[in-house]
């Protein structure tokens, strides 16, 4: 086995999550971006107004958002790896509160089958798993509504994502406080509406985390 993954990494050297760089099997992201990728203060925390608060260990520009769109756009789906552990710590240090169920945003099943894949589900279920714990739904998205970033305000923007998501099992949150997962935040619309939902289906608490936060 060890032949066999030495062999790989000589055809597919793992590379840098961020800039690229060659790296060795024990590490995901370099040394280089590990000193300069644009880090939040104090986990980044911003206020919601459903969720108590959303915590970011990183600022959505420069490297990071050049990664964070490979991720979500062009198929760098095994980036989840490195990104759940680097929010798992942000999550570790910064949510005091007690969570009972871990969570996601949901993509549209159009866009899902669009893009083959749901990238705020597999960085809840990487996020997780470095957490010792497991990711469920909770939420679906049964509306297909205009990408988010191409709105200018946060009005706007709750206008757009009003009523395209529904509970997926209210079972599973009820009386629960709930650790919901993107990849990005940006006004806290749609984490707003998403929180709301659960609430009115009887959550007790919804407390998000994003792997990074507009500036």
């Amino acid at each position: 086995m060890g032949f066999f993954s030495s062999f790989l990494d000589l055809l597919f050297p793992p590379k840098c999550v961020f800039c690229g760089e060659i790296l060795d099997r024990e590490s995901t992201w370099c040394a280089k971006c590990t000193e300069t990728l644009p880090y939040t203060a104090d986990g980044g925390r911003q206020t919601g107004d459903s969720y108590d608060f959303c915590v970011s260990p990183l600022y959505y520009s420069g490297v990071v958002r050049k990664s964070i769109l490979r991720f979500k756009f062009r198929g760098a789906t095994a980036y989840a790896d490195a990104f759940g552990k680097i929010l798992a710590d942000c999550i570790r240090e910064h949510v005091h509160e007690k969570y009972d169920v871990i969570s996601w945003v949901p993509l549209s099943s159009r866009r899902k089958r669009s893009r083959g894949y749901d990238q705020a589900m597999m960085l809840a279920l990487a996020t997780a798993l470095e957490l010792d714990d497991v990711a469920a739904e909770t939420l679906k998205k049964t509306a297909e509504v205009r990408a988010q970033s191409l709105l200018p305000g946060k009005v706007e923007r709750l206008e757009n994502i009003s009523g395209a998501f529904e509970t997926a099992d209210t079972e599973l949150i009820s009386g629960k406080c709930v650790l919901l997962v993107d990849d990005i935040v940006t006004t806290g619309a749609t984490l707003s509406e998403c929180a709301k939902v659960l609430l009115k289906s009887g959550a007790k608490k919804i407390v998000c985390a994003a792997l990074a936060r507009g500036e």
